[in-house]
């Protein structure tokens, strides 16, 4: 039993020695092309690494810090100046210009609602599409005020596609205001059964809304 057990282990030992041998010849013979791999690895990871920390991070604060006073000029119902600036601080059209989306995706949400209030359709409908933030409230109210936009150009197929994506992405106490739109547009079209089922869907699932709360007499209208 002993001897079977050598001669095995000195199989394996045998085995595992041709293993090495064949890895080292390996290694040898495209030593060259390994460590050219390796080399472009590390540089291309250091590279990513420096931008992010050097270009990319500063260049970030700097957008967000500029951003601020659009923001606040946004809050305050200034849309001109917030869209645009006054020289002295900037407004968004400049810091999507100058950083992108750097300032954070939102930029072009603001950007978009401020042309909304000021009745520039097609530039609010240029900055909204470019919009993909995740957080469902606002992606919903991206696609609801492209669909303000599309009701302004009077292109109505478009708007209620959009209202009723907006309701279903908001899924809240939000999506009622988006189904009434809908449902307004579809009175609009003259498609009333479209219209009273989004106004018995506003019923059903919120009645605790403001919407919910008339929504009876959008109901007896479709009807």
């Amino acid at each position: 039993m002993a001897t079977k057990n050598t001669k095995e282990e000195k199989l394996r030992q045998e085995e595992v020695a041709e293993s090495i041998s064949k890895t080292e010849e390996f290694y040898n013979q495209h030593k060259k092309t390994i460590w050219g791999v390796i080399i472009c690895v590390l540089v291309v990871g250091l590279g990513i690494l420096g931008y992010a920390k050097f270009i990319y991070a500063p260049a970030a604060k700097e957008a967000q810090e500029a951003a601020f006073p659009a923001e606040l000029n946004f809050q305050q119902g200034e849309f001109e100046l917030a869209l645009k600036g006054d020289g002295n601080v900037l407004g968004f059209e400049d810091i999507i210009d100058q950083y992108g989306a750097k300032a954070g995706k939102s930029v072009y949400l603001y950007a978009g609602a401020c042309n909304a209030q000021l009745g520039n359709w097609e530039d609010a409908l240029t900055y909204l599409k470019k919009y993909n933030g995740k957080e469902p409230i606002l992606a919903a109210r991206a696609l609801a005020l492209q669909g303000d936009c599309y009701s302004a150009l009077e292109d109505y197929t478009k708007a209620v596609a959009l209202y009723e994506k907006a309701a279903a992405k908001a899924d809240n106490m939000f999506a009622a205001a988006y189904l009434l739109k809908a449902g307004q547009v579809y009175l609009q079209l003259g498609q009333n059964d479209k219209a009273l089922k989004v106004f018995e869907t506003i019923k059903e699932k919120y009645p605790q809304s403001i919407e919910g709360y008339e929504v009876d007499k959008y109901i007896n209208k479709a009807k």
